[in-house]
């Protein structure tokens, strides 16, 4: 039985922790959210990964609310909008945000 995944192609960036990139656990691995997408190292390449089944909240934003003229620039996503901030997507989810 082979298994297919889609594969990250063009990455010249090692991910690991520290490298910038926020990292989310994904079942036995680690992905990390880069340009708009999660991927995971796998045999020598980068794997995307879909994490419509993670919830992990972002950081804590302080006082800083997501919104219209908040400073970030917003990319639709389903039936909410996320927020570009410092090279990953928030969107609202209840008191916090999630990584998107």
């Amino acid at each position: 039985m082979s298994i297919t995944h889609e594969v990250h192609t063009d990455h010249d960036h090692k991910h690991q922790e520290g490298c910038g990139h926020v990292a989310v656990l994904h079942g036995d691995h680690t992905d990390y959210l880069h340009d708009g997408h999660a991927h995971h190292d796998h045999d020598g390449h980068y794997d995307e990964c879909d994490l419509a089944d993670v919830h992990t909240a972002a950081e804590d934003h302080g006082d800083h609310q997501h919104g219209d003229n908040c400073g970030h620039e917003t990319v639709a996503h389903g039936d909410h909008v996320d927020f570009l901030h410092d090279g990953h997507r928030h969107a609202a989810h209840g008191d916090h945000y999630d990584e998107h």
